[in-house]
């Protein structure tokens, strides 16, 4: 069980939004976006922020902070304890039996999720073969995306993508997240790529091309 930031935009949700943070920050982090996504005519939206657990982080000195994962090394194919993101992947899981057992159909969960928060998302989706509504992935990738690719579950799933990823980004190199991008292409899923000029961070037009997406998931329903 994670404790989280809970915002629900009206009565009776009809959706569900799971929203992960990244390294050392908390649920809190995304919850002041609310405001600044929502459109009038959408429907009721429970959003979830949950707090990852703190845990020492290799790559700072062992600092503990909040983290879906531990950080093991600087390079991208290696970086992600695996142990540690498998973990997490079960933790959101739950989050996800939460929402159904309150009601909102796993068809009308959004996963979202924002650098670790983001990788976390992307490695359950690969190995969920129930429904979800879709993903929402902000400068972020996917750890180890070949080996993760070769162990999607074979009755796997391929909802829609958001990805929008910074051009100046320091701490994921777009490059990184292009080729998880194309990863997720290869395998079928239906993904919206967006790049910005910005480094590792959110921007006000991402905020709105990802209005536009979330609007065609609500119509489409």
């Amino acid at each position: 069980m994670l404790d989280s930031v809970i915002n629900e935009t009206g009565t009776d949700p009809q959706w569900a939004v799971l929203w992960l943070h990244g390294l050392g920050a908390d649920g809190n982090d995304f919850a002041p976006i609310v405001p600044e996504l929502l459109r009038p005519h959408w429907p009721a939206i429970r959003f979830v922020f949950p707090h990852a657990p703190v845990q020492p982080i290799t790559i700072n000195n062992g600092v503990p902070m909040r983290a879906w994962y531990d950080i093991v090394s600087m390079d991208f194919r290696s970086r992600a304890d695996a142990a540690g993101v498998a973990a997490s992947v079960q933790a959101l899981d739950t989050l996800i039996d939460q929402q159904v057992a309150a009601g909102i159909p796993a068809e009308r969960i959004l996963l979202a999720g924002f650098s670790q928060g983001g990788a976390v998302i992307l490695s359950a989706v690969l190995r969920r073969s129930r429904p979800i509504g879709g993903l929402i992935a902000l400068s972020t990738y996917l750890p180890d995306p070949e080996t993760a690719a070769a162990q999607r579950a074979p009755d796997g799933i391929r909802p829609p993508v958001f990805m929008a990823h910074g051009v100046q980004d320091p701490v994921i190199p777009q490059a990184i997240a292009a080729h998880t991008a194309q990863t997720l292409k290869d395998l079928g899923f239906p993904l919206e790529w967006h790049s910005y000029p910005m480094a590792h961070q959110v921007c006000a037009e991402e905020l709105e091309a990802l209005g536009d997406w979330l609007d065609a998931r609500f119509q489409a329903a």
